[in-house]
């Protein structure tokens, strides 16, 4: 049984590797936009 609940996650490192990068994009996103807003609220 024990066996089975950790085959139920498969090791697929490429897919982790692209959300974890999507995520770090969508950080990145976030992190320029709200700069972005700041300089034009400011400015």
């Amino acid at each position: 049984m024990a066996s089975e609940v950790v085959d139920s996650q498969p090791d697929q490192p490429e897919q982790a590797v692209e959300g974890e990068r999507g995520a770090l994009v969508a950080v990145l996103l976030m992190v320029v936009l709200g700069v972005a807003g700041i300089f034009a609220v400011s400015a």
